[in-house]
């Protein structure tokens, strides 16, 4: 590795600093001499490494010093492999933590992730090519096509790279043979870390780098001190509920979506992402003809859930039709397109959901009081995104105060329910999640998506238009 300076001009803003300082100072207190995962010596191949300790001392110390059950700090020490605290000595690609005497070693604090050195592509070039000296040719095959590539992208000092990847590797072999294997296993395991292999998630992956500093400390200024004493007015004026009501309803919540959360209850017929099976996201896809008996399930806790879910609106559109008031809906969601649509498009549709809801005489005129009315009417003269939240929240509360109650108790959702599948689970073997692996194949376009849900918005809104009675009594009358 290039050695660094703490005044280095490539430091990136971590957005996880917080976290990975707690995980350093969990990772402090497990090398500790005396209340620490005990450390042996032990001989891998030929060379003896000092201070290597197994996956389950690991696993052992997290679970006593900790108190959480093996599952829990296996995922926990996983974690600390993930990010780079512990490296294993056996098996470099796969960062996980093993519950058993597989070996591992803690990383130097040099390559932890808080000191936030960059990961660049000419420090991962002369860790390629010092590798291909010294294995005379001989790389991975990922690693292979990335040293192909960098030194196509890097032609241009590509004799400073290969200078500098011979000086580290003379001044390798100068070193002992055990501490030459274990800065070896070190370094590569940083790379592995920040330059992982194809199709292996990295938990450095931070995303784009931030313009400013979320670690930094704000300076204490005039206006810092007046947004603070704002804050805590508004803090005081606003009301309060009592912590027996609030944990009475937070307990009712907890147990109304229990069976729906992922975390605590596994996916049916199989969680995607573990199986590279897509039966799941094709039986919730927005438009499906039969939805899952869960999906249904979930429309009855909430409105919100119901107006959510694209499939349970689109129910909810069929009992409104029967009904005759499929207007509420209709102007909800003329509202919500408004509210976030582009500011182009803003006047035009303004002007479209007054003539067809709030004008007198309009085709599909809602129905609320006065009060409202005119201020709706009166905001449209110069009109916002937020120029109908007043009326929006006036339909809002009258669908979920009497229409959807009567939608859970109409012959509509009762027929969705008995039509509903519940999936059976999958039982995939070690084989079959090989195979679904080889077999995976890209998604649908982005673009053909949004192609089709505009298609059955332009049909929706035709079916749900204003009807000419006249003409539609005329057909009737040349019918007969």
């Amino acid at each position: 590795m290039t050695i660094r300076s703490d005044r280095d001009h490539g430091q990136r803003y971590r957005p996880r600093m917080s976290c990975l300082k707690k995980l350093e100072a969990t990772v402090v207190q497990m090398q500790d001499p005396s209340t620490g995962v005990k450390g042996t010596d032990q001989k891998l191949n030929v060379t003896i490494i000092p201070h290597v300790i197994t996956g389950q001392d690991i696993v052992a110390w997290i679970t006593k010093n900790m108190n959480i059950d093996s599952d829990e700090a296996q995922a926990f020490g996983t974690m600390l492999v993930a990010f780079g605290y512990i490296y294993p000595l056996q098996d470099h690609k796969k960062l996980v933590l093993r519950p058993d005497g597989s070996l591992y070693r803690f990383q130097t604090p040099y390559f932890w992730p808080v000191q936030k050195w960059k990961a660049e592509d000419t420090d991962y070039a002369i860790y390629l090519a010092k590798r291909n000296i010294r294995k005379k040719g001989v790389l991975d095959a990922y690693e292979q096509e990335e040293y192909n590539k960098l030194h196509k992208w890097m032609n241009h000092k590509w004799d400073f790279i290969v200078m500098q990847a011979k000086e580290q590797y003379h001044a390798g072999k100068a070193r002992q043979k055990a501490d030459r294997v274990v800065f070896d296993c070190q370094e590569r395991a940083y790379w592995i870390v920040h330059r992982p292999p194809p199709q292996t998630h990295s938990a450095m992956d931070y995303g784009l780098d931030r313009h400013i500093d979320p670690n930094a400390e704000e300076k204490k200024t005039y206006d810092y001190y007046r947004r603070i004493i704002i804050y805590t007015q508004q803090a005081v004026m606003r009301s309060r509920v009592k912590s027996s009501v609030s944990l009475g309803a937070l307990a009712k919540y907890i147990t109304t979506f229990k069976n729906h959360d992922p975390f605590l209850v596994p996916c049916l017929p199989s969680n995607p992402w573990q199986t590279d099976d897509d039966s799941y996201w094709e039986l919730n896809t927005p438009d499906v003809e039969i939805p899952t008996k869960m999906r249904v399930e979930r429309w009855s806790f909430s409105f919100y859930e119901l107006l959510n879910d694209p499939r349970g609106r689109a129910d909810f559109k069929i009992f409104l039709k029967k009904e005759f008031s499929g207007e509420n809906l209709a102007f909800w969601e003329a509202a919500e397109e408004l509210k976030w649509g582009t500011a182009a498009s803003m006047s035009e549709k303004a002007e479209h959901i007054f003539k067809t809801f709030l004008a007198p005489g309009a085709p599909r005129w809602i129905n609320i009081d006065g009060r409202t009315m005119g201020l709706t009417v009166k905001g449209l003269e110069h009109p916002h995104r937020y120029v109908l939240d007043a009326a929006q929240t006036h339909i809002f509360m009258l669908m979920k105060k009497d229409t959807f109650y009567r939608y859970l108790k109409s012959p509509v959702y009762k027929e969705m329910q008995k039509k509903a599948i519940s999936p059976a689970p999958h039982n995939f073997s070690e084989a079959q999640l090989q195979q679904n692996m080889r077999n995976r194949r890209p998604s649908i376009d982005p673009i053909i998506t949004w192609q089709k849900e505009q298609e059955e918005k332009a049909k929706a809104e035709a079916a749900s238009g204003p009807v000419d009675i006249k003409k539609l009594m005329a057909s009737k009358l040349d019918r007969k």
